[in-house]
């Protein structure tokens, strides 16, 4: 048998080994040719291409009503604005434009800092005045050109910055806002300018490098005042988020959302930029342009005839009450769809006795400002007592004051009490003691005489004040709402866990809620224990043709434990209140609109100073939470009216219950008549 011969692999390997090496060779000959040859031509070459990309803003997104109303607008206005060049500027020569713009327009120097002054001091600065700040011994300790600045910046006195005249400042003001921008980025100087600004700008623009006149636009509000804080502001970027927006692709002196609505979608108003190619080559120019498009729309649940009305009769009867509170007037309602969580209406009013400007609206205290809300929070302890097996549909107990061991006597504004009642009527009549027994049986406490133990202990009224909380977070009181603002209050809750803390928080006179969580809470249950997201974002459309984008459907945030036969007994309660209870007189005159409710009182305690004297006064927070029509509600609505006198000083008194009676009547008012409007 033949011996099969081994082949052999290395002539194969030699070959290719060489032919690497061959193209190596090729290369390093290419890149000597390239770098060592013929490097200074492709340089110059190099040098006549320049290649820019500028980018121009657009305007933002509009924002409309539920109704297709203008909200928010763009106004076109003319900006003067400089753009950084690519290569290396000298700051003085920036300065000496600054110098030229300071002629013709005037920039607010409210933003100048000191650093601002002692950066111009030391470039208008001869570099021998420079050397005479610092001795030869500190230059030399320097470690840095960056080390000898600081220790120059660090020299400068108060004698240096009085040397700055007011022209001088206005230069500073100006330059400040030119450096403030990106490399081929315009950067605005100032917004808004005259007729006359343009005219002289435009003038002599080819002896002011950098510098152009742009069209541009801002913000405007048709309806004035009206929803004015919810819509929020546009500015530069706030200095602790620059970090942020920058990792989000945005320049530093972009104009952004910076409060509210604005903030909230400010990924959605902002718009795509315009871009501008600009490249060069030698003395060839070429230009390719990419249009921009303005941000999209939004579409709001508000109504902006029934927000105009429901501010009107707030200042109304804030008016009627002028001498009604013990320092300032304010009052906050909420009117909103309790089946979808749109918020229909939302308004603030508040006449600070020390304001500074003529202004009295105060929209966001709805969402910011918590207060304890008295009775107006009972339905939840009812429903919290249903729930956890204390009481029952129709339990009765004696309504009575209340004497327990190192705790003030407790009773019910009927110093007489009511005897044995139920729950409707507790409702009915705002039994304070019929809350007292719920909370008390939480913890174990079973009212058996004047000063006697009932057999709570620590633990027990710990684990009350638990379950009570937890049942009313459910209803959104002390909860997120879910409403699509940056930012919102969630209230407070009080710190001393006593027995009778615990009774005063059945009553809603511990723990405090904002205007909406309270519009939430009543919502819920009139929604049948649905707790729905709350939002004022109904849309987001294109600009110009309107297609919708985005449709912000309900969303159910969770259903109360509670039962269907519950929520019903409760709900038959809160109808009481309106048609046989103390809400029964103010809200006869509308029977037509089957309005169920609570009203709602809360203690307070006001220091007022005086000098070095502080008087210390009592009086209430008034609030009324309902929705109507009874059997199909179509409107939940919450009012708070903090701070008011008690009525044995003169005060008017309803004051929440007459601004949602009226909200009630303005908003069937307005759907008929708009015949043929659904929304």
């Amino acid at each position: 048998m033949k011996k099969k011969r081994r082949m052999n692999h290395i002539p194969r390997i030699n070959i290719l080994f060489l032919s690497i090496f061959l193209l190596f060779s090729c290369l390093i000959v290419r890149l000597g040719y390239i770098q060592i040859l013929n490097g200074e031509v492709f340089a110059d070459q190099l040098d006549l291409v320049r290649e820019r990309m500028i980018q121009t803003d657009v305007p933002r997104g509009l924002i409309f009503d539920r109704y297709g109303n203008i909200v928010v607008n763009n106004e076109v206005e003319m900006s003067v604005t400089y753009m950084m060049p690519s290569i290396q500027t000298n700051p003085t020569s920036i300065i000496k434009i600054a110098e030229t713009l300071a002629s013709f327009i005037i920039v607010d120097p409210s933003k100048v800092t000191e650093r601002d002054k002692k950066d111009f001091i030391l470039l208008m600065m001869e570099e021998k005045e420079r050397e005479k700040l610092i001795s030869k011994e500190e230059r030399s300790k320097a470690d840095s050109p960056a080390g000898l600045y600081r220790l120059e910046v660090e020299a400068l006195t108060d004698d240096h910055l009085n040397t700055i005249s007011e022209r001088e400042l206005h230069i500073i003001a100006i330059f400040r806002e030119m450096i403030q921008g990106s490399i081929d980025t315009p950067q605005r100087i100032k917004r808004n300018l005259t007729n006359a600004e343009v005219h002289a700008i435009s003038e002599i623009l080819d002896q002011l490098p950098g510098i152009d006149i742009q069209l541009d636009s801002s913000r405007s509000y048709p309806y004035g005042d009206s929803f004015r804080g919810f819509l929020g502001n546009v500015n530069m970027i706030p200095n602790e988020k620059i970090r942020s927006y920058l990792a989000r692709g945005y320049e530093r002196n972009e104009i952004v959302g910076v409060s509210y609505l604005e903030e909230q979608y400010e990924g959605v108003l902002k718009g795509i930029k315009a871009v501008t190619s600009h490249e060069e080559y030698g003395e060839v120019q070429s230009f390719s342009e990419k249009g921009g498009q303005r941000g999209d729309d939004l579409s709001l649940s508000i109504d902006m005839e029934l927000q105009q009305r429901l501010e009107n009769i707030i200042e109304n009867e804030m008016d009627s009450g002028k001498n009604s509170f013990i320092q300032d007037r304010s009052a906050y309602a909420v009117v909103m769809n309790p089946r979808t969580g749109e918020i229909l209406a939302m308004a603030g009013f508040l006449d600070a006795f020390d304001r500074e400007n003529s202004s009295r609206s105060d929209h966001v205290g709805v969402v910011n400002k918590a207060f304890e809300m008295g009775s107006s929070v009972k339905a939840a302890s009812v429903l919290t007592g249903f729930h956890e097996g204390v009481t029952a549909p129709g339990t009765k107990f004696n309504d009575r004051t209340i004497y327990l061991p190192g705790t003030p006597p407790k009773g019910t504004w009927n110093k007489t009490g009511f005897g044995w009642i139920d729950d409707r009527y507790a409702l009915e009549q705002s039994s304070n003691v019929y809350m007292f027994e719920i909370g008390m049986r939480l913890a174990n406490c079973y009212y058996a005489g004047p000063n006697q133990t009932c057999g709570w202990t620590g633990e027990t009224i710990g684990e009350a004040y638990n379950t009570v909380r937890n049942s009313f977070s459910q209803f959104g009181l002390g909860a997120e709402t879910g409403i699509d603002l940056p930012t919102s209050f969630n209230g407070m809750q009080g710190s001393n866990t006593n027995g009778g803390k615990l009774l005063d928080l059945m009553i809603g006179q511990y723990d405090t809620y904002t205007t909406l969580q309270l519009a939430q809470y009543i919502a819920t249950i009139a929604n049948d224990g649905y707790r729905m997201k709350l939002n004022l974002v109904t849309e987001i459309r294109e600009p110009v043709a309107g297609a919708i984008l985005r449709k912000v459907e309900p969303s159910v945030l969770n259903r109360i434990e509670m039962t269907d036969e519950h929520i019903r007994r409760t709900q038959e309660g809160l109808r009481r209140v309106v048609t046989h209870g103390n809400a029964a007189a103010r809200f006869s005159d509308i029977p037509q609109y089957q309005v169920a409710g609570k009203t709602g009182t809360a203690q307070v305690t006001v220091g007022i100073q005086e000098g070095e004297k502080t008087t210390v006064i009592n009086g209430e927070t008034q609030t009324f939470v309902g929705y109507a029509p009874f059997d199909n509600p179509e409107i939940a609505f919450a009012v708070v009216v903090p701070h008011a006198k008690l009525d044995i000083h003169g005060a008017r008194q309803g004051m929440a219950q007459h601004i949602a009676r009226d909200a009630t009547k303005a908003y069937f008012e307005l759907k008929e008549s708009r015949t043929g409007l659904s929304k």
